[in-house]
């Protein structure tokens, strides 16, 4: 993924207001970050741990999402997996819940997708972050398929929020 700005960033919420898109959170340390082994940038808020945002690149051109998200609770000591990467976590995936975009979500109508909690799918997936034992599942996948795969189940998770 190329490194987006902070600008750039902002503008592409499609999911939220021009004025929330404003006022939102954007990671200070954008430039530090591992754009080369992201297939997104995702991230929590942390004045507000009940939300959270990703942004990606589709067909050349920035998309973020925001995002609700439980803070903490009983049900996360579950082991559950995440539907973009297919990492397994006792307690490292959330239900992230996104507004539709448009008229839809105005309407209250939303989406929702377990996703690992820290937004790291991309270096789950890379093995550039340990998700502990029994985390990432021995595939006869390439690598490169594992990448493939978690696009496409980002692509179909935004494209959910988008329709």
């Amino acid at each position: 993924m190329r490194p987006l700005t902070e600008q750039e960033i902002r503008a592409a919420f499609v999911n939220c207001t021009k004025g929330e898109a404003k006022r939102l959170s954007v990671p200070r340390d954008l430039a530090e970050r591992p754009w080369d082994d992201l297939d997104f940038l995702g991230w929590r808020d942390p004045q507000s741990p009940g939300r959270a945002y990703l942004a990606t690149e589709l067909d050349g051109r920035p998309l973020a999402l925001a995002m609700r998200c439980p803070s903490s609770g009983v049900s996360q000591m579950r082991r559950s997996m995440c539907s973009l990467c297919m990492t397994s976590h006792t307690g490292g995936v959330s239900l992230m819940v996104a507004a539709k975009a448009g008229k839809a979500g105005q309407q209250g109508n939303s989406v929702g997708a377990y996703i690992c909690s820290d937004l790291a799918c991309s270096l789950y997936v890379r093995g550039k972050k340990d998700a502990g034992i029994g985390g990432r599942f021995h595939e006869s996948l390439t690598l490169e398929e594992q990448n493939a795969r978690t696009v496409a189940n980002l692509s179909a998770f935004i494209a959910s929020v988008t329709a």
